[in-house]
């Protein structure tokens, strides 16, 4: 049964004054975090636990999904355990039960589904499925209680990059898209390109801040007819194109070399050698790729981390801005993965306020996966009566705004 109060879903501060408060177990497994949390009417978190498998997935240089999901099956039951420990409750204590069902890996899915459905058919408890980016969005509701629609966001990660109008509370349009690359995909790879593993996002932007990101002139996409979207394909082009370019000149230069010694007699360039010309010789266990500190024209390793972020962050800020302008709203939002990366959230902020915005973004451990930012969206689908029954299934291919 819903609360009294469920008709009022706009109300901020505490919603359900009358009541005790609506409690939520949040489950995620999207992708290769195994995450619960306990979250109070979609704003307060009393625990948010997760487990990570990126140590694991390193050695692969990415996130391998069996794996993923073996590791969700292993984990999910003690983070349970120690979400609802932390927050000092029981099962018992719950309003409801949510988990994110698409979209993400399928076999990942399927366990926090499986997961959530068995404690709800157990415990007698509504079940809810969630939007992995409505997720994301709501996360913005955590660190800013004070939030409300309408209002812009951005929603930038590993897998999607979407510039969605949050209308109300679980109505979004959205109006910009990727049409190849998520920008924290291309993040991945061209931090795999010059030696950087995975994950690419958080070291692509620590080596940036030591370079000049006007050093290369990266090409920046625009969609004929699409404004607000993105391409990021022809901008990882551009970097690896760089790169295989100094590497041939690279090669070059130790070829003469080793023609020069073998004419002076002596031994043939050895692999040694040819690093110190800057020559690739192989990768290593992350599947990257070797790379010189700095490259024929002088320009740095950190000079061209920096110059593709600045692409990638200029596309991302100006055509949010645009977007916002053209809507007519003035609360600009950042959500996803990429949103805890420093120069995009600064340079927001910066064009935001500058255009007389607000700009705001989750705290870093809200921005990546997790399942209080679950609770904060499935508080609003509970308050609207959205609630599922136990045919619910994971849809991997989840489009912003299905039921």
């Amino acid at each position: 049964m819903l609360p009294a109060c469920a008709a009022n879903s706009r109300r901020l501060s505490n919603p359900c004054d009358d009541m005790k408060g609506t409690y939520i177990l949040a489950i995620e497994s999207s992708c290769d975090e195994t995450a619960a949390a306990v979250v109070k009417n979609g704003r307060e978190v009393l625990s948010n636990v997760i487990s990570s498998q990126i140590a694991l997935h390193t050695l692969y240089g990415g996130v391998v999904p069996e794996i993923a999901s073996r590791k969700h099956i292993e984990k999910i039951n003690p983070v349970i355990t120690e979400a609802l420990a932390a927050a000092k409750m029981s099962l018992a204590d719950m309003d409801a039960i949510a988990v994110t069902y698409g979209p993400g890996l399928v076999g990942s899915l399927l366990v926090g589904v499986a997961e959530a459905k068995a404690i709800a058919f157990a415990a007698n408890k509504p079940l809810i499925g969630v939007h992995h980016i409505e997720g994301h969005v709501s996360a913005n509701y955590i660190s800013h209680p004070d939030l409300e629609p309408p209002f812009l966001c951005l929603v930038v990660s590993g897998g999607h990059t979407h510039i969605v109008m949050v209308e109300d509370y679980g109505t979004y349009r959205i109006i910009g898209r990727t049409h190849d690359d998520a920008a924290g995909e291309a993040y991945d790879k061209i931090a795999r390109a010059i030696g950087l593993g995975y994950p690419g996002g958080p070291k692509v932007d620590a080596l940036a801040k030591q370079g000049d990101p006007n050093a290369i002139a990266f090409p920046r996409a625009h969609i004929e007819d699409c404004p607000y979207d993105f391409s990021f394909s022809g901008l990882k082009s551009a970097v690896l194109n760089y790169l295989n370019i100094e590497k041939m000149k690279a090669r070059d230069v130790a070829s003469r070399g080793a023609q020069e010694a073998s004419e002076a007699g002596e031994a043939s360039a050895k692999p040694g050698e040819l690093a110190r010309h800057g020559v690739p010789t192989g990768g290593d266990a992350e599947g990257t790729e070797a790379c010189p500190d700095t490259f024929s024209d002088g320009v740095t390793k950190a000079d061209l981390a920096a110059s593709f972020q600045e692409a990638v962050v200029d596309v991302l800020v100006t055509r949010t801005i645009a977007a916002a302008k053209a809507e007519g709203v003035t609360t600009v939002a950042i959500a996803g993965g990429v949103a805890s990366n420093s120069a995009l959230r600064n340079r927001m902020r910066e064009v935001g306020e500058a255009n007389g915005m607000r700009v705001v973004y989750p705290e870093p451990i809200l921005c990546t996966d997790n399942a209080a930012m679950i609770g904060a969206a499935a508080y609003y689908e509970f308050l609207r009566g959205n609630v599922a029954d136990l045919t619910l299934n994971a849809v991997p291919g989840l489009k912003l705004g299905e039921r």
